[in-house]
């Protein structure tokens, strides 16, 4: 574990492991098992349950906020997974994420800069379903208009509620509830 942990922590290669683990073949025999048993997600929910209720909430997420953020892509990354984000001017993929009220991831798609927000939250909101079948609201903000809310309450039961920028801002401003989910992209 000390040795799959300093390898994540300091975003090394497996073969650039210190002579004081064990040898990096068996370290990263023992991380793939773990991997493909599932251990890490069990590992993951674990310790986010024990989150939510040490802040005082259910062990099981009801809430979540939706949003997406244009990072640019590698030039390694294949041009058929990345496009054009016009309104960031940004060449590369859109990181769609769905947390819980206190920040923690619940579910993430990846997917071409240039799909619209909207279009890849149909995924995010199926895969939000799927595995949390506790949420009962999503909080968005005024990028998921139109027929994506009815879609979510009419197939998946999730209803959704936009929160919209206060009339005649200009510039950054916290919203309640999406300051979250931009914290967590932070």
């Amino acid at each position: 574990m000390d040795a799959i942990l300093y390898i994540v922590r300091g975003c090394i290669a497996w073969r650039q492991l210190p002579v004081e683990f064990p040898p990096a073949g068996t370290v990263y025999a023992v991380f793939t098992r773990w991997a493909r048993s599932g251990a890490w997600q069990r590992i993951l929910d674990t310790l986010c349950d024990r989150l939510r209720v040490r802040a005082g909430r259910d062990r099981c997420p009801t809430a979540a906020i939706i949003d997406s953020q244009t990072v640019p892509a590698a030039d390694t990354v294949p041009r058929s997974s990345r496009g054009w984000d016009g309104g960031k001017r940004t060449n590369g993929v859109k990181r769609h994420i769905a947390v819980d009220v206190n920040g923690l991831l619940l579910a993430v798609v990846v997917t071409a800069a240039s799909i619209q927000d909207r279009d890849a939250a149909h995924r995010l909101l199926a895969a939000l379903r799927g595995s949390f079948t506790t949420i009962r609201l999503v909080w968005a903000d005024g990028g998921y208009p139109g027929r994506l809310l009815v879609w979510a309450k009419d197939v998946l039961a999730l209803p959704m509620q936009i929160i919209k920028r206060n009339p005649g801002a200009t510039g950054f401003h916290v919203r309640p509830r999406v300051w979250v989910v931009e914290r967590s992209f932070a």
